[in-house]
């Protein structure tokens, strides 16, 4: 079988990269934008940046900035509700993975309005027609949304939330821009930084990996390696090279899925409402320990590129646990909490939110298979 690679049209890198969002605006004739953002990122003139931009090109736009953190079926419909009342042809995303996650959504339902539901989006839906036309502006250096054709919607009614994959979502063009990032507070740094290595390296380890994929995550590792402690201590290189880094690993995980990571992540998020990345890093040591045996040599590669000495001679038991220890202290480092307790976990909950880590469409691509009891068992390791 073929393996596909779906990227960007177009991707702006490095400082300064936000100041080709008008040029591309108009050189693709789009009329009126609706700039999808939220509150904060309004309070703290972060989105404005862009907004001056289109100010000063003369270009027509509206701002729907009632965005919230793990975006919900109800905030993606009064997205949809938004924008077709505004008329705008094509949707200015500025945020982390929230904004853009939901307007990619609001972007196919436009498009494709028999999926106004939300619900029936998840998994794979079988869209006609690619979204209303996204240039994605991220302000964290994590999710990567920007260059996936991924999104996460929050199931309120059913405690849950839903992963929807769709080649039609993919932004148009990435301004991927490290000043749009400096705002970041030290743990929504860490905690997206995390997140982008937990992409990194589920993407190295899952069951579809392959050469080019390969190449790219195992990259993004070894940038994110080096860079996260400075990126999040607010040194400005640190921050454009997480910013390259998470673009370069999303690349990758979105054309071949990730693992029990964000399997069991995503629950934690619906049930507590845990930021995604603080979830995301608070599992990935205990669970790449749980997957160290169906990893080949991959492992001696993490450890090789996240400087563990002699990695290249240890034999391959004591290298699969150096790279889990690497990357246990870097998690300690920047401040990731070690147990799944202090994020306000009850243990008494654990066997539903095992099921719903199970269903998760992430799962089944983890290189071990894993039982709901295994689940539960990992879980109540980290209370």
């Amino acid at each position: 079988m073929a393996n596909r690679m779906i990227l960007n049209e177009t991707s702006y890198h490095g400082k300064g990269a936000i100041e080709n969002v008008p040029v591309e605006f108009k050189a693709r004739g789009f009329k009126k934008a609706a700039v999808i953002t939220d509150k904060d990122l309004i309070k703290f003139e972060v989105a404005t940046k862009v907004t001056t931009l289109l100010d000063a090109a003369g270009i027509d736009y509206v701002v729907y900035d009632g965005i919230v953190p793990n975006p919900t079926i109800e905030n993606v419909q009064e997205g949809v509700e938004f924008v077709k009342n505004a008329g705008a042809d094509a949707i200015i995303a500025i945020g982390g993975g929230s904004p853009i996650d939901t307007a990619k959504a609001i972007g196919i339902i436009i498009t494709n309005p028999e999926f106004a539901d939300v619900v029936s989006l998840e998994g794979v839906a079988e869209t006609k027609n690619p979204c209303l036309p996204i240039l994605a502006v991220p302000t964290t250096s994590g999710t990567a949304a920007e260059v996936t054709i991924n999104y996460v919607i929050t199931d309120k009614a059913n405690n849950r939330k839903f992963v929807c994959v769709d080649p039609h979502d993919i932004p148009v063009v990435a301004f991927i821009d490290s000043d749009m990032m400096m705002g970041m507070p030290k743990a929504l740094c860490a905690a997206t930084g995390m997140d982008a290595m937990t992409h990194a390296i589920e993407g190295y380890i899952t069951k579809g990996a392959w050469e080019m994929t390969d190449m790219l995550h195992i990259k993004a590792i070894e940038i994110i390696g080096r860079s996260l402690p400075s990126s999040v201590a607010g040194d400005a290189k640190g921050r454009e090279d997480m910013a390259l880094a998470q673009y370069i690993a999303g690349m990758g995980f979105s054309n071949v899925g990730l693992g029990l990571v964000h399997g069991m992540a995503h629950p934690l998020s619906a049930w507590y409402n845990i930021p995604h990345g603080v979830a995301c890093a608070t599992l990935l040591p205990t669970v790449m320990k749980f997957n160290k045996d169906f990893t080949g040599e991959k492992y001696r590669d993490i450890a090789k590129v996240l400087g563990v000495a002699n990695a290249d001679t240890m034999d391959l038991a004591e290298v699969r646990d150096a790279a889990c220890a690497a990357i246990d202290a870097l998690s300690k480092e920047v401040g990731i909490p070690a147990t799944i307790s202090e994020l306000g976990v009850k243990e008494a909950d654990l066997a539903q939110i095992a099921e719903d880590a199970f269903r998760d469409v992430c799962t089944p691509g983890n290189p071990r298979d894993a039982s709901v009891e295994e689940i539960i068992a990992i879980y109540k390791s980290l209370m």
